[in-house]
């Protein structure tokens, strides 16, 4: 099973400070266990602290001898100025496309540049799989919950199904409302693994 961790600071108590801090040490974690992806996606944070940010959490995992993936979501050029290995994307209309990350990665002087996307419908798979992203988010599966309230209807196990179909040979992770006893309902539809905020969360952080 494939492993996307994302981050979110708002999960941990105290300090502004000693949240960033808690970040990196979850990341350092999760490098340590050899998780595939993480995604930085700290979306309140002004591009210099989320450049400070994402240097840390890429030197933690460098530090680790890790091959653990670093994307920030949505910011190429924090990805560039930090040595991120990608950057995370949205599927809705105007939003950045792979080949343009790809440019500005390349502009910088860096080749392959890792870029994955959320999507939510068939449709939004089929075009992210035809513009030639490295790996999909689809969901949620089982619906997502903000303080014990469901704001989001899950999608399904069979919808997950035909959303890896319809990706071809590109990676589909399961998010949204995933557990440890619905990862494995989740890989038998042909996802290749699962992305998450609190499935990978450490229970003593």
């Amino acid at each position: 099973m494939l492993r996307y961790a994302i981050t979110d600071r708002a999960a941990y108590g105290g300090s502004p400070a000693y949240r960033l801090d808690s970040v990196v040490g979850e990341a350092t974690r999760w490098a340590a266990d050899g998780i595939e992806f993480i995604q930085i996606r700290e979306k309140d944070l002004g591009a210099a602290e989320l450049a400070g940010l994402t240097r840390r959490v890429v030197a933690a995992v460098r530090a680790a001898g890790s091959a653990t993936r670093v994307l920030v979501n949505s910011r190429a050029d924090v990805a560039v100025a930090a040595r991120a290995d990608g950057v995370h994307l949205m599927a809705a209309v105007g939003q950045l496309l792979p080949a343009q990350v790809r440019s500005i990665f390349a502009a910088a002087g860096r080749s392959n540049a890792v870029v994955s996307i959320s999507c939510h419908t068939i449709e939004d798979v089929q075009r992210a799989s035809a513009l030639g992203v490295d790996a999909i988010l689809f969901g949620p599966v089982f619906g997502k919950s903000i303080g014990g309230v469901q704001v989001l209807e899950g999608q399904g196990l069979e919808s997950l199904h035909q959303a890896c179909k319809a990706a071809g040979s590109v990676a589909v992770y399961a998010l949204g409302g995933v557990t440890e006893e619905r990862a494995a309902e989740c890989l038998v539809t042909g996802a290749a693994g699962i992305a998450g905020i609190r499935f990978f969360r450490n229970i003593n952080s």
